[in-house]
This record gives structure tokens, sequence and C-alpha cells, in this order.
């Protein structure tokens, strides 16, 4: 099946987190994004659900290229959002985690995306 949306999560290589921290982490920018893209009456977030909600796990280096990512997706005008730890377990509070840009058809989050890896 070729989908035409997807959904970029980007999660910090530098932090030192366990499996579960990062998947926490990861499903609070897919589904905070979302939620943003759902608020917006003309967006395709209930075509991704219905689509089967692809989805790609990306890694950054750091926090400056983070943010980098986030305000490059915003600039395109897709929805994204900025995880921020609130310091419960693993990291201080205040560390900023994760992005999730869209869901949103794909070549366009790929114009933010594309020289990403994988999450390793």
């Amino acid at each position: 099946m070729d989908f035409k949306y997807k959904q970029a999560i980007l999660l910090r290589k530098d932090l030192t987190l366990s499996k579960g921290k990062a998947v926490a982490q990861g499903a609070h920018a897919s589904v905070g994004a979302f939620l943003k893209a759902d608020r917006d009456t003309e967006s395709c977030a209930q075509d991704w659900l219905q689509e089967g909600m692809k989805k790609v796990v990306l890694e950054v280096k750091d926090e400056k290229e983070l943010v980098k990512y986030f305000q490059e997706a915003k600039d395109l005008g897709l929805h994204a959002v900025l995880i921020t730890d609130a310091g419960h377990t693993e990291i201080p509070a205040g560390t900023e985690t994760a992005v999730g840009i869209g869901p949103a058809i794909e070549a366009d989050i790929d114009k933010v995306t594309g020289e990403l890896k994988l999450l390793g």
C-alpha cells in the first residue's frame, strides 16, 4: 500500500534514555502533533488515521538540532510540537527531548526531515 501521509518523530541521540523513556517521549510527540493537526479542520489527520498512521522515528544529534527541525517544520506550515520533559524520572525538568511533525503529506515532511537517519 502506498501512503500519502505520514508523521515524523524526532528524538535526541545525545540523551541517555532508557528504551521505555525514549518510547514515551516519542509517544508524547506523536500524540501532541496529531492533536494539533486534528484541531485544524483543513488538516489531513483523519485521512492519516484511515490510511494506517504511518510514522517514522528519526534521530537528531542534540537539542540545537531538535529545535532547528522543529522551527523548519513550523516555517513550512506543518503542525509540529516540541516535547519538554517534566523531570519526574530520568532527566531534568525542562529538557527538550522530542519533536512530532504531522501528520502531513509525506513529501512535505521529507522537505524538513529527508536527510535524517532512522533511529538506530
